[in-house]
């Protein structure tokens, strides 16, 4: 099968769009699809996916990235209010060392209580110089 255009038969998203697994559908068009995680971070995380099968967030074309996030903008406030939440998270997890579990791009929309027990990240400081060397480096590779 081609990488991008058709659905990968082994894939649990594909298979969700397919129809062959079902889903708690939030939001569906002609390019994504929301459903609810059935291991939500807490209550009322959601899922959006492209309906084509795309390996990853850098897989994408640009068209389809504005998609997604033009989707995300209208369905979080949904998810705010019918979950009774105060706020959210969005997120994309690239590859296995960032939490990528499944190879289909997803957007991860996870609302936010107070004390709901989920940790935001801690910021770490630098070594003297050390900002400099990776902000050299990575610029190095901007196309």
């Amino acid at each position: 099968m081609e990488f991008g255009v058709f659905k990968y038969m082994d894939c649990i998203f594909c298979k969700i769009v397919n129809g062959e697994i079902p889903c708690e559908k939030i939001y569906e068009d002609d390019k994504v699809l929301a459903f609810l995680d059935i291991k939500p971070a807490v209550k009322g995380h959601t899922l959006l996916i492209t309906k084509i099968h795309w390996q990853d967030f850098l897989s994408l074309p640009d068209d389809l990235i504005a998609h997604l996030f033009h989707r995300a903008k209208g369905i979080a406030p949904a998810i705010i209010k019918g979950a009774g939440a105060d706020g959210f998270n969005i997120g994309i997890n690239n590859g296995s060392s960032a939490g990528q579990v499944i190879n289909h791009c997803h957007l991860h929309i996870i609302p936010r209580y107070p004390n709901d027990g989920l940790n935001n990240w801690q910021g770490k400081d630098y070594e003297t110089e050390e900002i400099k060397k990776y902000g050299e480096a990575i610029r190095q590779h901007l196309k």
